[in-house]
C-alpha cells in the first residue's frame, strides 16, 4: 500500500514539476533576454541531431523541487547547447524591462545635472567686488607683449 502511494506521489510531483516548468517557459520566452532568432525548424549542422532545448534561464525557473537545486536541474537532464549562459551562473536575466531602466537612468541624471546646475549657479553667491581693469590694451607690452598675457582690458565705453 505504502509503495503505491509513494508511487503516485512521485507521479504527481512530476506533472506538477512539468506543468511548472511549461508555465514558467512560455512567460520567460517573451523576456528580451531570452529571446531567439533562430526558429525552431532551423537544425544546427554541427550539433548532429543534439535535442534542441528552449532558449530559457535557470533563473527564472522554480527554486525548490529539483534534485540540485542550486543548478536547478534534475539527474540525468540534457544540458542545453549553451549551458554557459543558460545556467545559474550565467548573465543574470534583467528585472526591469531595458527601456524602462534607460529611462530611470535618465530621470537620475538629469537629476544629478539640474542639481549641479543649481550648486554652480544659484548657491554661488556674487563677487563683492569688479574685477580689475588694466589700461594701454590690458598691459600687453608690460607682460611681456604675448597675446595671452594680456589682463581685462579697460573700456572707455564703461566710465561714462
Amino acid at each position: 500500500m505504502s509503495s503505491a502511494l509513494h508511487r503516485a506521489s512521485v507521479r504527481a510531483l512530476r506533472t506538477a514539476r512539468s506543468m511548472t516548468r511549461a508555465a514558467s517557459t512560455s512567460n520567460t520566452l517573451n523576456s528580451p533576454a531570452t529571446t531567439s532568432t533562430a526558429t525552431p525548424d532551423d537544425a544546427d549542422p554541427q550539433l548532429a541531431g543534439y535535442p534542441q532545448l528552449p532558449n530559457v534561464s535557470r533563473q527564472t525557473l522554480p527554486a525548490r523541487g529539483w534534485w540540485d537545486m542550486q543548478m536547478r536541474r534534475n539527474m540525468g537532464d540534457t544540458l542545453h547547447e549553451r549551458e554557459e549562459l543558460y545556467s545559474m551562473w550565467g548573465p543574470d536575466v534583467p528585472h526591469v524591462d531595458p527601456n524602462m531602466a534607460l529611462r530611470h537612468f535618465t530621470i537620475v541624471a538629469s537629476g544629478f545635472v539640474t542639481f549641479a546646475f543649481m550648486c554652480k549657479y544659484i548657491l554661488t553667491p556674487e563677487m563683492p567686488a569688479i574685477r580689475r581693469e588694466y589700461p594701454f590694451d590690458g598691459l600687453v607690452k608690460e607682460l611681456g607683449g604675448l597675446e595671452e598675457n594680456k589682463q581685462r582690458v579697460e573700456s572707455q565705453e564703461e566710465d561714462e
